[in-house]
């Protein structure tokens, strides 16, 4: 199956969904990728932490503006990508509909990515390497 619409999923849509949004855009850009907040900062950009990892890489997300997860987003998802066990468990029981599409953005290292929110620079460093890290893994079955 090819998946073509990618929905990144993390709890504010600040700082991990959209590094990995960002970074899947920059390897698929025949894709269409989008992210969101399961109880997202509505209208919030980027975190300013996260903003200065994705500079390191030379990926801009100042453009990035935080919105809430929806029924119509994880129906048009062909692929939904999230940064826990308990976030994919709630996707699931809020829309049974999700099934079968959902799966941790680090599934095949078998890690779920912490969230840096509130914390120092080198903790969103270290989120923001995993997440590059986790994404490669991804692209080999995107493209």
């Amino acid at each position: 199956m090819a998946f073509q619409n990618i929905l990144v999923v993390c709890v504010g849509n600040i700082c991990r969904s959209p590094m990995a949004e960002y970074f899947l855009k920059s390897n698929c850009p025949n894709h269409h990728i989008e992210s969101a907040g399961l109880s997202a900062m509505v209208g919030h950009p980027a975190d300013e932490k996260a903003i200065h990892c994705m500079d390191q890489f030379n990926i801009d997300m100042r453009t990035h503006v935080a919105k809430q997860i929806t029924a119509s987003l994880i129906k048009q998802a062909d692929l939904i990508l999230v940064m826990s066990n308990n976030q994919a468990q709630h996707i699931e029981k809020q829309w049974p509909f999700a099934k079968g599409k959902v799966f941790r953005l680090g599934h095949w290292q078998g890690q779920n990515v912490p969230d840096p929110y509130k914390h120092d620079q080198a903790f969103f460093d270290e989120s923001c390497q995993n997440i590059k890290l986790y994404v490669q893994d991804w692209i080999k079955h995107l493209i």
